[in-house]
């Protein structure tokens, strides 16, 4: 099989050689396409974690992994739900401890995550058309800091295929965005960042 493949020319390196850096990724507006801000799960492994794990060791990995998001799967691989750092670090785990009496790391993920049949996704058509203005507003709207993206047209079941991150499209853009429910409008985020 080998021998089907000749071996490529090389050169002698000698003089000033330099070695190449990434090229700085493309800036990012309010008027980009909204793709542009999204994790795409069809390229990058999401990163998941199962209902019976501890708070604890949820928390360690988002840290580990470098996310403020973790999908929580079934053992079949089907999505149960969420679960983030703000319900992680907020207030969610101290009234779980008041309303049950157990302690801190008894906590599992299941126990304060958002379940699925409380989480909305947006088709991945209206993604494909979308600016990243009108995923901000989507966000601010529902008032969350993670949207996730769903493709129905892909064979058999549907498929969460995305996840938009308020801090991942804060960084791309290079500014912070209030995340008051004030502007649901593209214009009106606009005159928002505009009178800050």
């Amino acid at each position: 099989m080998m021998n089907e493949y000749k071996s490529l020319a090389v050169q002698y390196l000698a003089g000033n050689v330099l070695v190449a850096t990434p090229t700085a990724p493309v800036p990012v507006t309010f008027d980009s396409p909204a793709i542009n801000v999204m994790t795409d799960l069809r390229e990058i492994h999401a990163a998941v974690i199962t209902p019976d794990t501890t708070m604890e060791i949820a928390n360690t990995y988002m840290m580990q992994r470098g996310v403020r998001t973790l999908l929580v799967m079934h053992e079949d691989d089907s999505l149960a739900g969420i679960i983030t750092a703000t319900d992680i670090l907020g207030e969610k785990p101290m009234r779980f401890i008041q309303e049950r009496g157990v302690k801190h790391n008894e906590i599992l993920v299941r126990d304060i995550m958002t379940p699925l049949d409380m989480l909305e996704a947006i088709p991945l058509e209206e993604v494909m058309h979308a600016r990243v203005g009108n995923i901000v507003a989507s966000l601010r709207e529902s008032g969350r800091l993670h949207a996730l993206a769903i493709d129905d047209n892909t064979v058999g079941l549907s498929r969460i295929c995305g996840i938009f991150s308020w801090t991942q499209i804060e960084k791309q853009l290079g500014m912070t965005i209030q995340p008051t429910n004030a502007a649901h409008s593209f214009a009106e985020i606009e005159s928002v960042l505009i009178t800050n």
